[in-house]
């Protein structure tokens, strides 16, 4: 028979074997296998690996994008999808041109290339077309229609884009072959107006629109309202 001194005793006792019991079931894994566990990654299917991946690939990359500075060249604007115009693009310029992968560079001013851009133009397979036309200031300054047509046909033939069309600001030559581009494409006179004006500015050239006026596109292939229809 359990007297009541025994029951006390069982029950003092009782606490100190679960106290020791405690250790023991903490102990079970061992201190290499969690360390194992707490620098193993989740396995491949986990939705968890994946979002580190993402995160693990991101990060770098926009490391490398906050220190890439992109500077469009001056007056730079999207004409249609794959033509693009700006002025003459500088050596600040080229890692923007590199981002719009382009095939070709359409230059109207008659100087020499710089040997910079000729560098980065073959270390990119980029063809060069220069149509040289004198950015005369003089008023009523006969425009060559015949290379205004040569770069025309560049800048219709798709194999040639993206194409980037420039000249020195990208404002009256550069101009002029856009607004040419405009009227076989169908626009009215005074869309095409309001381009070049955009551009131009206080320096809009009588001559350059009348140019654009009286420019004939009989023989220049007629497109659809953009390159993308």
């Amino acid at each position: 028979m359990v007297t009541e001194k025994d029951a006390l005793r069982q029950c003092k006792e009782q606490p100190c074997r679960r106290q020791d019991e405690a250790p023991a079931l903490a102990a079970l894994p061992s201190s290499s296998s969690s360390e194992k566990d707490s620098d193993a990654m989740p396995p491949p299917s986990s939705p968890y690996a994946a979002l580190l991946r993402r995160e693990g690939e991101a990060a770098p990359a926009a490391a490398a994008g906050e220190e890439l500075l992109l500077v469009p060249p001056l007056n730079f604007a999207m004409v249609d999808h794959g033509i693009y115009r700006s002025g003459f693009p500088d050596v600040s310029n080229l890692p923007f041109l590199e981002s719009l992968r382009l095939r070709s560079v359409l230059c109207l001013c008659p100087e020499p290339y710089p040997e910079a851009n000729l560098e980065f133009l073959r270390a990119h397979g980029i063809r060069l077309f220069q149509f040289g036309i004198d950015g005369s200031k003089e008023p009523f300054v006969n425009i060559p229609e015949d290379r205004i047509r040569e770069a025309l046909n560049v800048i219709l033939d798709v194999r040639n884009h993206p194409v980037l069309i420039h000249c020195k600001r990208g404002k009256h030559r550069t101009g002029c072959v856009v607004g040419c581009l405009r009227k076989s494409q169908r626009w009215c006179l005074t869309s095409i107006f309001d381009e070049y004006q955009r551009f131009a500015a206080a320096k809009t050239r009588v001559s350059d629109l009348r140019f654009m006026e009286l420019f004939d596109i009989s023989s220049i292939k007629h497109l659809p309202g953009s390159f993308t229809c």
